[in-house]
Parts: structure tokens; sequence; C-alpha cells
């Protein structure tokens, strides 16, 4: 005999529900994994160093590069908030401090006082200050912020966050907003901080680099 109908329905596997747990399953790492993502670029975390990436993170969450293990920067150039060119490859032979800021970033605020400060008092040593404006989808709050703080460097706009994936892997990327990256004389990237800086911190990384000759 033919099973019946209703004998038939508890014997079939369910394989729909089967893919709903899986897809739910699938669905809630994602969920995770942004959370993650999310957490990290917000809070700028930092990462220690070790023997593949060749740089250390110091005692105030500045990771730095001794000399010999330094990655070139790669190139870094666009259109200013005021609209200008600017490429970073025309300030070789500087020490460069790369800022990412965004203005509805509240630990951005909090560092610019100290970042406008060092950036006039290092001017005569050889430093140059350059901001990368980062998730402002229009540049009248960006402007207006740099107005606000008195920012005496340029800032290339960058809305899309394309020049941050510009940093090859293993270097001091700026993974953060805010992230600061410097380099050296010699276009090598020397120091990263995934945190807002104040006066203190940013002088202690930026003067081994002005001695070096």
């Amino acid at each position: 005999m033919f099973p019946s109908r209703a004998s038939r329905r508890r014997t079939t596997p369910s394989r729909p529900a089967v893919r709903r747990t899986s897809r739910t399953t699938l669905l809630a790492a994602g969920a995770a994994a942004a959370a993650v993502a999310l957490t990290a670029c917000q809070s700028g975390g930092t990462s220690g160093g070790s023997s593949d990436t060749k740089f250390v993170t110091g005692i105030g969450g500045i990771d730095t590069v001794k000399t010999a293990d330094r990655k070139p920067l790669p190139g870094i150039s666009g259109t200013t908030l005021e609209g200008k060119p600017l490429d970073l490859a025309d300030y070789k032979g500087k020490i460069v401090v790369i800022n990412v800021w965004g203005s509805w970033c509240a630990p951005c605020r909090a560092e610019m006082k100290h970042l406008v400060k060092v950036a006039n008092a290092t001017k005569p040593d050889g430093v140059e200050f350059v901001g990368i404006n980062t998730r402002d989808p229009n540049k009248p709050p960006a402007q207006k912020f740099e107005k606000e703080y008195d920012v005496p460097y340029p800032s290339l706009y960058d809305p899309m966050g394309k020049l941050m994936l510009r940093f090859p892997p293993g270097s001091l990327n700026p993974k953060a907003i805010p992230s600061t990256v410097i380099v050296d004389r010699e276009g090598r990237i020397a120091a990263r901080a995934l945190k807002p800086l104040n006066e203190k911190d940013l002088t202690k990384t930026l003067d081994p680099l002005i001695a070096e000759k």
C-alpha cells in the first residue's frame, strides 16, 4: 500500500526549516562581525607589534617603527576642502603628520586644539600637517570645523574613505577615526596613533623624528 498523505508529511525532512536556521545563523554572524568592525572604527583601538609587522605599541598606545623597518607612504593625493589640488609627494624632505578626521567625530574635536598648537610650534622644525577629512558627505560642515578651530593646514576631502585604503597591508595604516600617521623625511611611515592625541603625546612622538638626520 502506498503511504497516506499524513504519513508522507511526517516522514519528509523539513528542508525549508533547515535553510531558515542556516540563514538565521549566517545573518547573526554577519551582524556580529559588522558590530565588531564598527566598534573598532569608532573606538580607535590599537594593534600590537609582532615579528611580521615590525612595529611596536608604546605605553601611550602609539605604534612606532625602527628606521630600517619603515615602509614608504603610498601615493596620497586629491583635492582639499578648498578645492585645491594636493599631493603629499610635494612634502618630500619634510616630516608629515597626517590626521584622519570628520566634523561629526567628537574625539576629533577633542584633539584638534592640540594638533593646531603642535602644528604651529613645529613648522620651523620642518614638520608639516595635512588632514584627511572623511565620512563628511558635504563640505560645509568640515569647512566650518576648520574655521572654528583655526586649522592652519589643508585637508584632503575624502568622503568615501578611499585614501585610507591606499596604505599597504602590514604598514601603520589608519584604521579608525581619528587616526594620525607620521611620515619621516624620507617619506616612510614612522608612527601611528589610533586614538585622539594630546600635545604631550604628539610632541613626544615627533621629537625623535625631528632629531633624525
